[in-house]
């Protein structure tokens, strides 16, 4: 058998076997998007918040926040040593420059979502926090409070990408 017959056969059968690999193991391939989010995203961030519409008075105005974003394996969490918060968050989307994730934390019978909408520019960010706080009495919700913050980060620690 020729050198280029045997060549065009391995190259066939391993795109038949790579095909069939990501066929049987799709958790494999949806778990990764954790992979793409970028270095530079990681790391401690001094964030000052500024409220730009609410439909409650109970959120505040304007708020400095330490975040502390790390990962481990597949988890990535957003310590805040402030309060003393600490979060899984939840990629949603992940851009050349952008990144979206969620947040949630219950406090007794109320559940607080964080949407945090980031453009990343080396070590700084600008984005956009949507905050909903459902509140439960007997399982049912009761009320839903809303607030809406204009963001502004910039990293004073770690996750620094190398090229």
């Amino acid at each position: 058998m020729s050198k280029l017959i045997k060549f065009i056969l391995l190259c066939f059968i391993s795109v038949i076997c790579c095909s069939t690999s990501f066929a049987h193991n799709e958790t494999t391939v949806l778990s990764g998007e954790v992979t793409m989010v970028p270095k530079t995203f990681y790391g401690t961030w001094r964030v000052v918040s500024s409220k730009i519409d609410s439909d409650s008075n109970i959120f505040k105005e304007k708020s400095l926040d330490i975040w502390n974003l790390s990962r481990t394996g597949d988890v990535i969490t957003l310590c805040n040593p402030f309060n003393g918060a600490k979060a899984e968050i939840t990629i949603e989307r992940v851009g050349a420059n952008d990144i979206v994730f969620i947040k949630t934390g219950n406090y007794g019978k109320k559940i607080l979502t964080d949407k945090v909408e980031l453009s990343i520019a080396n070590d700084s960010f600008t984005g956009i926090n949507t905050i909903k706080l459902d509140t439960y009495s007997d399982g049912k919700l009761i009320k839903t409070e809303t607030a809406t913050y204009k963001i502004k980060g910039e990293k004073i620690a770690g996750g620094v990408e190398i090229e």
